[in-house]
């Protein structure tokens, strides 16, 4: 009991030193009259994206799932295909893509990590298949494109055709 106690004390103290370091520094960036942007995804255009993707995967005869995520990983919009291989797909596609707006590069580095020699990538935590892409809009990558229909090469291609929605 006392040793829960104590790491919730201590839980609290370093909680409220983060709020305090980031507050100054939040403080420090205002002062300088130095603003923070971000850039985000819109569900319009996660919409956009899924449509895109969507229209790849049925042009080619490969469906399944779809998903799009925010830089946080959090689910923004998703699909499964009609006659998708598999009822999983748009949970191994979200996935997919959480893995790469959180790793800030494509699924498939971690899968190639770990197929060539680099076994301790498994433990990152994070879906090591190829298929999920970052989307990156003036720099900032905002989020990610995960696709689970058919091979792994045909995954990224359908990725790569939803995030063509993107460009003007």
């Amino acid at each position: 009991m006392h040793l829960n106690r104590a790491f919730t004390t201590l839980s609290l103290c370093l909680l409220g030193a983060m709020s305090t370091s980031f507050s100054v520094t939040a403080f420090a960036q205002q002062k300088e009259g130095a603003a923070i942007s971000k850039r985000v995804l819109t569900l319009e255009m996660a919409k956009s994206i899924v449509a895109a993707a969507h229209d790849e995967a049925r042009k080619n005869g490969w469906p399944g799932g779809i998903a799009v995520v925010d830089d946080g990983g959090w689910l923004i919009a998703a699909e499964r295909m009609d006659n998708a291989a598999t009822a999983i797909g748009p949970s191994v596609a979200m996935e997919k893509a959480r893995t790469a707006a959180l790793f800030k590069r494509p699924s498939a580095d971690l899968e190639n990590a770990v197929n060539n020699g680099r076994p301790a990538a498994i433990t990152a935590g994070l879906v090591m298949m190829e298929g999920g892409v970052p989307i990156v809009i003036d720099g900032q990558i905002v989020g990610a494109i995960g696709v689970s229909a058919d091979t792994k090469v045909h995954d990224s291609q359908i990725a790569r055709a939803g995030l063509a929605a993107l460009k003007p």
